[in-house]
């Protein structure tokens, strides 16, 4: 009897844990240290930009970069970037990123703090960045500019999932999309982070399913950006992700053997592998 009231207070506990701990650990919008108060800008980095606001369906106020080309006519020619970032931090951790997207390939780029992230309103949840991500596509299809130009997806990490999960919704609506470093869904992940954990996950509230959702994409053409090195979500995840995807557009699968999961943008190829595949996707002239 002792050891079953230790095994059952054991799981209980594990129980209450998962259950508490998957938003905190899903969503650390206070990580790094000030991500609620300070957002670099993209000034910063020498990119022309307005600071929005979007409302979302349910009334919440989003905090958005918008990145346009100088002149309306060439914007119009020009690619738009939607990008989400990871789990941590907020939009202006991505401006290295949005930089080389502006500069190098000439996109428009908009990128958005998730409600609760950055100077954004709200508390994150799986449906709440769902709503966020549509607000962000809607304002682009909306724009006077933009809505006219080709758009990529791009997204990090748990920026991924909220990727995927919108390209497979309105996928007729986009032209590519990029991912790099995501996982196939919550329940799949917790093993990985937390293997005492594994037999529990029944407990997810938040699912991200992408092992699904990508199933739905049938023709955008994609682009996996892996790092071979991932210490935080195993490559596999990846690996699997591409193995499911059957877009018409087809699929592409670019490995850094180097790469971990915070520093895969900086591996040797990074950037011209994706300037290689907006080329062929969305018909870049340089």
């Amino acid at each position: 009897m002792p050891m079953f009231f230790t095994g059952t207070t054991l799981a209980i506990g594990g129980m209450v844990l998962l259950y508490t701990i998957q938003f905190d650990m899903l969503y650390p919008s206070n990580w790094p240290s000030g991500s609620r108060k300070f957002i670099t800008r993209p000034s910063k980095y020498g990119i022309p930009y307005s600071e929005i606001t979007i409302s979302t369906q349910d009334k919440v106020r989003l905090k958005a970069f918008v990145c346009k080309r100088p002149v309306d006519q060439e914007a119009r020619e020009r690619p738009t970037i939607l990008m989400f970032h990871g789990n941590g931090g907020n939009m202006g951790h991505q401006l290295p990123i949005a930089e080389r997207f502006y500069k190098d390939f000439k996109c428009n780029v908009v990128m958005l703090s998730y409600r609760g992230y950055g100077r954004s309103e709200g508390t994150p949840t799986e449906k709440g960045l769902r709503i966020d991500a549509q607000a962000a596509l809607d304002y682009i299809k909306n724009h006077k500019v933009f809505k006219d130009t080709k758009l990529i997806i791009y997204g990090q990490s748990l920026g991924g999932a909220v990727a995927i999960d919108l390209v497979s919704r309105c996928e007729e609506q986009v032209d590519a999309l990029i991912i790099e470093n995501t996982f196939l869904s919550v329940p799949k992940l917790v093993p990985d982070l937390v293997p005492q954990l594994r037999y529990l996950t029944f407990l997810c509230l938040q699912f991200w399913p992408s092992n699904e959702s990508i199933k739905n994409i049938k023709k955008t053409p994609i682009l996996f950006l892996s790092g071979k090195k991932d210490e935080i979500i195993p490559q596999q995840h990846m690996k699997s992700l591409y193995e499911l995807a059957q877009p018409a557009g087809g699929k592409e699968w670019k490995e850094f053997s180097n790469g971990m999961h915070n520093d895969t943008t900086l591996q040797p190829g990074y950037f011209q592998n994706i300037g290689w595949f907006i080329r062929k996707n969305v018909n870049l002239n340089e």
